[in-house]
């Protein structure tokens, strides 16, 4: 029995793999180690494993998480596992590898995510051997919802948005720029805020000024981050995360502009993180 975990900073994604045809799925609050501790992941996932995994018979934990990117951080989740689990052999790994692992699986390729957030990473088929940083959605995220939802303010406070879309815009959120600058420059969550604004911009994916918007949005994300890669145009683009799943019509027709080769498109890593477990 092994169990695997795709964990972000809100949810986390779980499986129990029981054998190779048998599996269960559990959902827990997020673990990013950023912004909690062992205790408080320890007692989520006492009260929502129990009776759900018996501990001789669990061999391994794979997991992969935001924020674990040093030994401190990975830490602070391994032993809240370890406590919970005390006979399973732990992995806990950054979500970059996971997203590698579940679209590239033993292959060679370039993964990216493009979700809340963006980041990217040159996988050698066993382990990321080049990033490009993820500079976050202030300096950074192109390509990203958070991204598209800052084009999309942008584009209306300058008076740049079509009428026809602002009206829509207006009637289903309020927005005004105090509203909007408190949420982007005094909240925690500023990326979430813009990023909300997706829906929106994926309902309208055919207007013209979006179609547009978005395009040139994923050119970004390429030419900052895909094409920094040696030899990238050798390698299958592969992509996770609801942006690219979501406006993957337009993904598509930038990366065959770009001449780049155009891997799998998925929303969320945790089944192709399923499969490469399995093998």
């Amino acid at each position: 029995m092994i169990l695997i975990a795709d964990s972000g900073s809100t949810k986390t994604d779980w499986r129990i793999l029981h054998d190779k045809h048998n599996l269960q799925t559990v959902s827990t609050i997020g673990f990013n180690p950023v912004l909690t501790n062992t205790e408080n992941i320890i007692a989520e996932l006492a009260a929502n494993f129990k009776d759900k995994v018996i501990n001789q018979q669990l061999t391994h934990v794979y997991y992969y998480g935001a924020g674990c990117w040093d030994k401190a951080t990975c830490y602070v989740v391994s032993k809240a596992i370890k406590a919970i689990f005390p006979m399973a052999k732990i992995e806990v790994t950054n979500d970059l590898l996971g997203a590698a692992r579940a679209v590239c699986g033993n292959e060679a390729g370039i993964a990216c995510i493009l979700g809340t957030g963006a980041n990217s990473c040159l996988y050698d088929g066993q382990k990321i051997i080049d990033n490009v940083p993820a500079l976050g959605f202030i300096m950074g995220d192109e390509g990203s919802g958070a991204y598209l939802g800052k084009q999309l303010l942008k584009s209306y406070f300058y008076r740049a948005l079509p009428k026809s879309l602002s009206d829509k815009l207006v009637k289903e959120q309020p927005i005004s720029k105090k509203i909007m600058l408190e949420n982007v420059y005094q909240s925690k969550s500023g990326n979430r805020y813009l990023a909300s604004f997706a829906k929106f911009i994926i309902r309208e994916k055919e207007h013209p000024f979006i179609k547009k918007m978005v395009g040139d949005a994923f050119d970004n994300f390429i030419q900052q981050q895909v094409k920094k890669y040696d030899g990238a145009a050798n390698y299958p683009i592969h992509f996770i995360g609801s942006i690219a799943y979501f406006l993957k019509d337009i993904l598509i027709e930038r990366l065959a502009a770009n001449e780049l080769q155009i891997g799998n498109i998925i929303r969320q890593p945790i089944d192709g993180l399923v499969e490469f477990h399995r093998m």
